[in-house]
């Protein structure tokens, strides 16, 4: 046997002896994530706590069943919290807001790997100010010791928004207004002024629309003011040091959800038609929002007054 048919039939007993013949290329890896490991995933408190855990649970069931994984959820009470609890809770990820993501990445280093897309096509929000109906409240200058619902320090449509609107009006809304205060959801800071509990309010769109699906007054009764530049929907981030074969595999079950008819089933339930890949390119319209109110993302107190 010369010396070329020795070489391949070492190569061969290689190959079938499961350790392969070096060409030059390295294998890629399978998505394969550790069978039955644990994830703790943190969600921000848009909405009823109740009604998003029921949104939720079943994306987060569906993905343990395709990934091997057991996903915990966890709703937080407060935006800001997530910050202060992804370390001292172990969470491995979360479902961040536009505002707490940036806040998130610059603090603690999470990586974003994908954010929904809606029947629309839009993987996008905007926020509101809106007003009831019968206030009076057209422009700025109606708004004079009047009362006003946050939603909490760490979100774009519920405290950038009117704070770029403010400044842009040249106005000191903390003299200016007879109240400030935040209500810690979305949902609450509609209703609150829906209800004349605050007389202006602000929050994100989605939630505006979803919770006008089901209550006409919402629509009836409010006026929008003003609204915010699009900014990425609520995104999945990962912590820095995740290992990854969880990520991959992660972001590979969410980006084919709709080619799977289990994964469309759960999507129509989650109010989205997709989920596509993020990366933190994506938030430059939020990171310009910041700079422009003069925010400074490392020094920021993000909890709210």
């Amino acid at each position: 046997m010369n010396k070329y048919a020795i070489a391949l039939y070492a190569c061969l007993i290689l190959v079938l002896g499961g350790f392969g013949c070096d060409t030059g290329k390295k294998a890629v890896p399978p998505s394969k994530a550790p069978e039955g490991q644990r994830l703790l995933i943190g969600l921000i408190p848009e909405e009823n706590l109740f009604r998003q855990m029921e949104r939720y649970e079943p994306l987060a069931r569906y993905l343990s069943k395709k990934t091997g994984m057991q996903i915990t959820l966890k709703i937080l009470p407060h935006y800001g919290n997530i910050i202060d609890n992804f370390v001292s809770e172990k969470m491995d990820g979360a479902f961040f807001g536009s505002f707490t993501y940036t806040l998130a990445h610059a603090k603690l280093g999470v990586q974003v790997i994908a954010r929904p897309e809606y029947r629309d096509g839009k993987s996008t929000y905007h926020g509101l100010i809106f007003v009831r109906k019968d206030s009076g409240i057209k422009f700025v200058r109606d708004m004079a010791g009047k009362r006003f619902a946050f939603v909490d320090r760490a979100t774009t449509a519920g405290y950038l928004l009117p704070i770029a609107y403010f400044k842009q009006h040249k106005v000191n809304y903390r003299s200016y207004l007879k109240e400030v205060y935040f209500t810690g959801t979305h949902e609450d800071a509609i209703y609150d002024v829906l209800n004349r509990k605050a007389d202006i309010g602000a929050a994100k769109n989605t939630v505006f629309e979803r919770l006008a699906e089901t209550d006409s007054r919402i629509k009836d009764d409010l006026v929008v003011l003003e609204r915010s530049p699009d900014v990425p929907e609520n995104g999945l981030a990962l912590r820095q040091d995740i290992d990854e074969a969880v990520k991959r595999k992660l972001t590979e079950v969410l980006l084919n959800m709709h080619d799977d008819p289990e994964g469309r089933s759960v999507l129509e339930s989650f109010g989205v038609r997709k989920f596509i890949a993020t990366s933190d390119a994506d938030y430059q319209p939020v990171y310009r929002y910041e700079r422009e109110i003069g925010l400074n993302l490392a020094t920021y107190d993000y909890r709210n007054e």
